[in-house]
């Protein structure tokens, strides 16, 4: 699925957003919606009138379709917000982390992983291979950050991994670092100077991983945990 295609091929009219403190409301038309379902961005939302319909995006959906790929206008209270620098400034000031989720978010997308809300797995996004409707989700994601608290002790760790495993995901934690200025963070520039570092943790299954008797042991094998690039 290749995301970056999209703009050129759409079938465009004009199409907007409504920011609230959120996500962001976008009306639409049938073909329309049915690309954006098509291309994972957004959730139907119960039309009220048969030729519109209504998608719910969150903010890193929406500001992925408008800076990423071009084909959205979003508009707060009215007003058209004319660049992304506003738009950015907006969700920034309702979510203080939105920089570090965007990068991670558009990050894992230009791998071609479709991303969900991972909130009712107690992780920040939830990664599919290909279309919701047609596979399970692989990997339950968890986006830090240089100055996070998440998961620096072992109960922390061991929690997350056990919940993963429990609903059949991988836990994948994105690292997400760099040095920006703090008065750069209010451009979306600033995108350019972050790094990211994927990895996941596994559970260790001494089932799985015990030795046989007449061979010996490996050197330096953890017996905590796998920790693996993605």
């Amino acid at each position: 699925m290749q995301l970056h295609s999209m703009a050129p091929r759409w079938k465009w009219k004009e199409t907007s957003g409504s920011l609230s403190s959120c996500n962001v409301l976008l009306a639409v038309e049938p073909e329309q919606a049915e690309l954006l379902d098509r291309c994972c961005f957004g959730r139907l939302v119960l039309p009220a009138e048969k030729d519109k319909k209504w998608i719910q995006l969150s903010f890193e959906e929406a500001f992925y379709l408008l800076y990423n790929l071009k084909c959205i206008k979003i508009y707060l209270q009215g007003r058209c917000l004319e660049n992304e620098v506003d738009t950015w400034m907006y969700m920034k000031s309702q979510r203080p982390n939105f920089p570090i989720f965007f990068k991670a978010y558009s990050h894992l997308r230009s791998k071609n992983w479709v991303l969900r809300s991972g909130l009712q797995y107690g992780v920040d996004f939830v990664a599919y291979r290909h279309h919701p409707s047609l596979v399970h989700s692989e990997y339950s994601v968890l986006v830090q950050s240089g100055d996070s608290n998440r998961l620096r002790v072992w109960s922390d760790v061991h929690c997350a991994v056990r919940l993963s495993g429990s609903v059949a995901k991988t836990l994948l934690t994105v690292h997400v670092s760099g040095n920006s200025k703090k008065e750069d963070l209010n451009l979306p520039l600033c995108l350019e100077n972050y790094r990211v570092e994927e990895q996941t943790i596994c559970r260790w299954s001494p089932e799985l991983n015990r030795e046989d008797e007449t061979t010996n042991p490996k050197p330096n094998a953890t017996t905590v945990s796998d920790l693996k690039s993605l």
